[in-house]
């Protein structure tokens, strides 16, 4: 899942990234309304988490063109405004969550979970059967013969692409677009080493999948042959 971060403080834009990346999400962080408004025509956000106090504005100011561009993004409220009638008027302008800084991060992750179960068409989204591996894009939950497994977070993030595009090869460039946020520094070896570490691990499972190569193209992923 990506989301897109609006917050102009970048010791705390970049923490919440990093634990966002920690639990599996890549966040793509800006900094003012028109940077925010140029990420939002480009990618399809599920969540966007929206600070108030911008450079260039009211980032609640944002939220109808957030409806119009992406209808079926959540809108989180990240901000000090945190007066009854600030609330208020956020939620009334159309944001579905509001929590207020100072905050707890384990209490914003959560609050994003929620908002992204509520992600408009994302119930009707059916599991993703590869092998013996079901991935289900509701709760991104990755199992094995019906039994839930733990992966990395980017190890996540990798699967993940490549199931939505099972049997189908996905360009080097679209995964490292998919598992890394535009500020990160990516070596050229570090997909590789991801892919490798994720292939072991699917062995060490007997998932019942193989990934394919096409050296400088991409990846596959599609049933093992028995």
């Amino acid at each position: 899942m990506r989301i897109l971060l609006v917050e102009d403080e970048k010791e705390l834009a970049r923490s919440i990234s990093r634990e966002l990346a920690r639990s599996g999400f890549v966040a793509d962080c800006v900094s003012t309304l028109g940077e925010a408004r140029r990420a939002l025509k480009e990618v399809l956000y599920s969540l966007v988490v929206l600070d108030r106090r911008l450079p260039d504005g009211d980032g609640i100011t944002l939220t109808p063109e957030i409806r119009r561009m992406r209808p079926g993004a959540q809108v989180l409220v990240l901000t000090a405004c945190g007066r009854t009638e600030e609330i208020v008027a956020g939620l009334d302008a159309g944001a579905d969550d509001y929590l207020t800084k100072p905050f707890d991060f384990d209490e914003l992750l959560a609050r994003i979970r929620v908002g992204l179960r509520r992600h408009r068409g994302e119930d009707a989204l059916p599991a993703i059967v590869v092998g013996d591996v079901s991935f289900d894009p509701k709760i991104r939950d990755v199992a094995v013969r019906g039994k839930s497994v733990i992966l990395h977070g980017r190890e996540l993030m990798l699967l993940e692409a490549l199931l939505r595009h099972a049997e189908r090869m996905v360009s080097r460039q679209a995964l490292l677009d998919e598992i890394y946020g535009p500020d990160e520094d990516v070596q050229p070896s570090a997909l590789n080493i991801l892919v490798m570490r994720l292939r072991r691990r699917l062995e060490e499972l007997d998932a019942g999948v193989k990934i394919h190569a096409a050296r400088g193209v991409g990846y596959m992923i599609a049933a093992a042959r028995a």
